[in-house]
């Protein structure tokens, strides 16, 4: 009982952020997005990874983050293998195929390049920040992408929150609605960390705090969205201020 409410929680929390994401960059104008290549390479790399580990009896052993062995790369490596069956291995995936598109059309491909990789980093720091030794806030259990992958999700919903409070008076109950989906990520996200120890939720948090930051700091210097700034914002992009 207590492992399927663990993935009903964990499941309810990333509908949530897709939710958020799908109203940040507009649904209906998904069909006139050029190509999101960040989306398209994670997703080509986490399949190469499980592929590998279903090929190579031993790439398991030489490539997931298990600390009694030792190996720099195995903090990244480790997040394109899976270890949840078939069904925890599909889900990983198509997450951070649908995640990443999302992503790259609201923060363009170098900014959430960025911000998966600092989802793969953060968790780990934070805990040696805080004297963690013991059970990690990253849900990786040795090998998988999904803490990468809500955190990166995370991040949409505080760009969510914070161009609703800046834009969205004009649009009233459209507007409460986006903040509520947008300030229930890290509500959810603390409540099934506290009550689960479930590391979704915790990065999740991680996630929203780096996403408002990097948010606010794009606006500032550029005067406009992340994906809108400079020459090198994907072509076709819309202002994300009229999602």
């Amino acid at each position: 009982m207590g492992g399927l409410l663990f993935n009903v929680t964990t499941a309810a929390l990333m509908m949530l952020m897709l939710n958020g994401g799908l109203a940040l960059v507009g649904q209906d104008t998904l069909r006139r997005r050029p190509v999101p290549w960040a989306a398209v390479g994670l997703t080509a790399v986490a399949v190469a990874g499980v592929t590998t580990q279903l090929c190579r009896p031993g790439a398991m052993d030489a490539l997931d983050n298990d600390p009694a062995r030792s190996g720099w790369w195995r903090t990244v490596t480790s997040v394109f293998l899976q270890n949840g069956g078939f069904l925890g291995g599909a889900w990983n995936i198509a997450t951070l195929a649908v995640i990443a598109a999302l992503a790259n059309r609201f923060w363009g491909t170098p900014l959430t390049l960025g911000l998966f990789l600092a989802g793969v980093l953060l968790p780990q720091y934070v805990d040696a920040l805080f004297g963690e030794n013991g059970h990690s806030t990253d849900p990786r259990n040795f090998a998988g992408s999904s803490g990468a992958t809500y955190f990166l999700a995370a991040t949409l919903s505080a760009a969510l929150l914070l161009r609703t409070l800046r834009t969205g008076r004009r649009r009233g109950r459209e507007s409460l609605k986006e903040i509520l989906l947008a300030v229930g990520v890290p509500a959810l996200g603390l409540v099934i960390w506290f009550a689960q120890s479930n590391g979704h939720g915790l990065v999740s948090v991680y996630g929203f705090a780096l996403g408002a930051a990097v948010h606010a700091v794009t606006r500032r210097t550029s005067g406009r969205g992340p994906a809108q700034a400079g020459s090198a914002a994907p072509a076709g992009e819309v202002p994300h201020e009229t999602a």
